[in-house]
């Protein structure tokens, strides 16, 4: 989970064993039932993505609660409505693929992180359920973990 970049700074302010131990114990590599229930009870969550050129990206996805499906324990799905015609998000993950998403809960203090890769279905059979939805996004699990 960690690269050079990470372990630098957890050895200079002395945090190593602690961010190791974090993700022993509590990043998962699949959505368990309590993630799943949170998971689809957003009506919205942010995604970042990434260009080719190393570029960050960070937009709002939102719709009704449940308009993120967990499809499977390792699989996530939502749909893409037109936005404002950019496709900066959209032309990211079909770049590049890695994506991440905060899921959070405004009324408690719980958040939730999934990172992941991403693809763009223009036939996912998902597609009928969501009115006007242009492509379904459909993210393969890669990480899951709380954020503090």
């Amino acid at each position: 989970m960690y690269h050079e970049g990470n372990r630098f700074f957890q050895d200079r302010f002395d945090t190593r064993r602690l961010a190791d131990r974090l993700e022993e114990r509590l990043v998962l590599r699949a959505i368990d039932d309590e993630d799943r229930r949170f998971i689809e009870s957003r009506d919205m969550f942010f995604l970042a993505t990434v260009d080719d050129e190393g570029r960050p990206n960070c937009s709002y996805k939102g719709g009704d609660p449940g308009f993120v499906r967990v499809v499977d324990e390792r699989t996530i799905a939502f749909p893409n409505y037109d936005g404002n015609g950019m496709y900066l998000s959209m032309g990211n993950v079909l770049h590049t693929q890695a994506v991440g998403m905060l899921f959070i809960d405004w009324e408690r203090p719980q958040r939730l992180r999934l990172n992941g890769m991403a693809s763009v279905n223009f036939e996912d059979p998902l597609l009928a359920q969501y009115h006007e939805a242009q492509f379904v996004v459909r993210v393969a699990v890669r990480e899951v973990f709380a954020n503090c």
